[in-house]
């Protein structure tokens, strides 16, 4: 390696044994955050930060007013309801009428502590349903993280790339693990983390044909709603609307978190929003297991209960005031985060530029949307390395191995580059560029 570095890989290395990483394609996200902030620190550099995914835009005002007025009535003395203030249940289930044209109830709608607890309960709960299927099946890539909750709560997990199973092929390959009869939920993300392609209707509906058919719980993770900005469906209660296995399955659930789509993630707020269908399920397993049958009660008084006894109070009147001003078209949410679309199409750019390629570049016959994450690699990188050898131009990114890909390569995030960022962004590139050729 050439003087074209920023920071020795000596040095680097000392940081990762520091970390006792030996393997950056097994790293933790965190870990990497922990790599990165040392590095910055002891080299004086700040790096284009793209290993995270947090929100690099100012915070919902909807939400901080109404967060700051709830907080002045005294409510920060209050316990809040474990299944969700009203008001937050009743602007839930209006928000998924308007932007989705799906019909759940109020009652389905349930408080929780960001998406990573929405989907500890599901995934828990759903592995409770029946003897035999405690196995959650994802289809990745997808969030690594949701894979080590599994683990902890002592469940199993299958997986497989969606890459080369899209359209109509996903169809056998989806039954070859349902057909098994061990798996209680399938769980994926739309617009998908890491890698930003997005299901479409046809694929949704050969999704929720084959859970119904095989009893298996679907968990929709939109953690990026309406982020997939080649679809416009910012006007309420007006097509086009956000798709969803919604429409193919009365057996699922809905991740809405509040930390992307509204820059809101400091106050960990989401809502689990659990079908009528499924919601008023009983089952038996459940009840010898949390000893009520019944699947919401079960989620709510069991589930929710133990974990956390609710959300933030404060925090849920916020994500409800949030919510009300979308539905009401007096808060286009998604021309705020508009701006993570300009900022992937140049950071694109200036990677493909510099030898690099874009490791997910096509959603079926169209080309990928611009948003929040886009992978990319270089020649014949493993990930690992990669990363390792990025580390030492002040660039910090995820492996896609974490994620369940099959491909080499690493996930940018580009909520923390600023466009003031680019030309570091692009010195560096050509920096790494013309030390690898």
């Amino acid at each position: 390696m050439s003087s074209n570095a920023l920071i020795s890989p000596e040095v680097v290395s000392q940081v990762l044994q520091k970390y006792y990483v030996e393997d950056l394609a097994k790293a933790t996200i965190r870990e990497i955050v922990s790599v990165t902030n040392d590095l910055e620190s002891l080299s004086g550099h700040k790096f284009i930060r793209m290993e995270m995914g947090v929100p690099g835009l100012p915070p919902s005002q909807v939400g901080v007013q109404a967060e700051i007025e709830a907080l002045k009535s005294n409510i920060a003395s209050l316990y809040p309801p474990v299944e969700g203030v009203a008001e937050l249940k009743q602007e839930a289930s209006r928000f998924i009428k308007a932007f989705m044209n799906v019909d759940i109830s109020p009652k389905g709608c349930i408080a929780a502590v960001g998406s990573m607890q929405g989907g500890y309960a599901s995934f828990l709960l759903t592995g409770l349903k029946a003897p035999g299927r405690q196995t959650i099946l994802f289809i990745d890539p997808g969030f690594p993280v949701q894979k080590q909750q599994v683990r902890v709560m002592n469940y199993k997990y299958e997986s497989f790339d969606v890459y080369k199973f899209r359209g109509d092929k996903l169809h056998d390959k989806l039954e070859s693990y349902l057909s098994k009869g061990d798996i209680a939920a399938v769980v994926y993300s739309n617009p998908n983390n890491p890698t930003w392609i997005c299901l479409n209707n046809d694929e949704l509906r050969i999704i929720g044909e084959l859970c119904k058919k095989y009893d298996v719980t679907v968990i929709e993770d939109l953690a990026y709603f309406g982020m997939d900005f080649r679809r416009d469906i910012s006007v309420p209660f007006q097509p086009p609307y956000q798709v969803s296995v919604a429409n193919y399955t009365d057996d699922y659930i809905l991740l809405i978190s509040s930390s992307k789509a509204f820059s809101y993630a400091g106050q960990r707020m989401a809502v689990i929003c659990v079908s009528d269908a499924l919601y008023d399920r009983h089952f038996p397993n459940i009840k010898e297991k949390l000893g009520v049958s019944h699947f919401g009660t079960a989620l709510i008084q069991r589930v929710i209960y133990a974990l956390s006894a609710g959300a933030g109070h404060s925090s849920q009147y916020a994500m409800a005031a949030i919510l009300k001003a979308a539905s009401d078209g007096k808060y286009s949410f998604l021309s705020e985060v508009k701006e993570y679309e300009i900022r992937a199409k140049e950071m694109k750019s200036l990677f493909l530029s510099n030898g690099f390629h874009i490791v997910y570049d096509h959603d079926l016959e169209e080309s990928l949307a611009d948003g929040f994450y886009f992978s990319f690699g270089y020649k014949d990188f493993t990930g690992g390395r990669l990363l390792q050898e990025l580390l030492c131009y002040g660039i910090s990114a995820i492996t896609l191995d974490n994620t369940g890909s099959l491909r080499q390569g690493l996930r940018a995030c580009v909520s923390q580059t600023e466009r003031h960022r680019f030309a570091d962004l692009a010195d560096r590139l050509k920096a790494f560029s013309a030390d690898h050729r």
